[in-house]
């Protein structure tokens, strides 16, 4: 197999089964979409949808130092999680740069699953085994160990819970608990990317394509449908959640992303970029960075990432992502404005597309949020 081949995941038989429309993601060869995107989306919105999201990267951090090795290689309190419970947080350079971000599981006393972005999983390896150096644990590379299923939406909870006797009701959002799925042991996390309840099953690989089946039965009646990488964007998107490339990258801190929080000066011990993350915290409130805004479309033109975001002929910003919400019934961005341009409603905003200055409306994120 070349090093260009894409890699395929366990379910990629299945995928093309169902006359999945496949494209090269990270290097992995990953359904687009199955059928429509926009059906795709609203089955999440309003029922379930059902994802392979095989290509995560993860990586298992374990032994008596795990947790000193996690709090000195990310941003966050990762020793303050508690066993059984979830953390998102990121990865940054020396210089503050965001090299990833991550969700952080910790399953026991002293072991951790970290699951990266698909396109970073290498980058995250090495700096992880690289800030491991001295200390008392293990940085193991668990990709080949494991599928990733999830479940996302309304109907989500309903359906697993008619294949497992795991306590759903008492699984908070952000955590995961070991359980059996139709007989195929899993952890069940909840978590996901789509702004909808949902959960994620990590399980062998040797078991992705009997839990896939068995889902997709249970879920007949509820309106479950498989869901390709198309519409993770869209809801990813509708529910202002950054992907790394688009939102995030090497040449912004967290606090420039408007992610400081996730960021714990406040933890003991020093961590990588503590420095440079300190001097972009002290910029960052004595002159606010661009902010991360949502627009909205008062026409049907569909911004990409890259576009230009202007008022009064000035270049204000920049689109970061951007696409038609099959929600909102328009066309929706993310962007990055100079703060005087970032309140909600805020006039006279526009984005370039193509020479045109199409009007846009300034909105606070995520543009949209589900019902408790």
């Amino acid at each position: 197999m070349s090093s260009t081949e894409p890699r395929r995941t366990a379910l990629d038989a299945l995928h093309r089964s169902l006359g999945a429309t496949m494209t090269d993601f990270a290097g992995w060869d990953m359904p687009l979409r199955y059928g429509s995107e926009r059906d795709e989306h609203n089955a999440v919105r309003t029922r379930a949808g059902l994802f392979d999201l095989s290509h995560m990267g993860e990586i298992a951090v374990t032994g008596p130092a795990a947790a000193a090795v996690l709090d000195h290689a990310l941003v966050g309190n990762i020793g303050g999680v508690k066993p059984g419970r979830a953390r998102y947080t990121m990865i940054c350079r020396e210089d503050g740069g965001i090299l990833d971000d991550l969700i952080v599981y910790r399953l026991g006393d002293t072991e951790y699953l970290v699951v990266a972005n698909a396109s970073n999983a290498q980058v995250v390896l090495d700096a992880l085994r690289e800030r491991a150096a001295g200390f008392d644990a293990e940085v193991r590379d668990d990709r080949d160990a494991y599928a990733l299923l999830a479940v996302q939406g309304p109907e989500s909870q309903g359906i697993l819970a008619s294949l497992t006797d795991a306590d759903l009701d008492g699984l908070k959002y952000y955590a995961g608990l070991p359980g059996t799925v139709a007989g195929v042991p899993a952890l069940i996390a909840r978590t996901g990317y789509t702004g909808e309840d949902g959960f994620e099953l990590f399980v062998k690989p040797e078991h992705a394509v009997e839990l896939w089946q068995a889902l997709t039965k249970a879920g007949e009646g509820a309106g479950l449908v498989p869901c390709g990488l198309s519409c993770r964007d869209t809801l990813r998107l509708e529910a202002g959640m950054p992907l790394y490339g688009n939102e995030l990258s090497t040449s912004l801190t967290p606090f420039d992303a408007g992610f400081g929080r996730v960021v714990k000066f406040e933890k003991e011990g020093d961590f990588v970029g503590r420095a440079a993350l300190a001097e972009a915290a002290g910029r960052a409130s004595a002159q606010p960075p661009r902010v991360l805004v949502g627009l909205v479309a008062e026409g049907r033109r569909v911004p990409r990432a890259g576009y230009a975001v202007v008022a009064g002929g000035e270049v204000v910003g920049e689109v970061t992502s951007g696409a038609p919400s099959p929600t909102l019934g328009k066309p929706i961005a993310m962007a990055y404005v100079d703060p005087a341009f970032a309140a909600p409603g805020t006039e006279g905003v526009g984005v370039d597309i193509r020479g045109s200055h199409e009007p846009y409306e300034v909105v606070a994120l995520p543009f949209y949020k589900r019902q408790k």
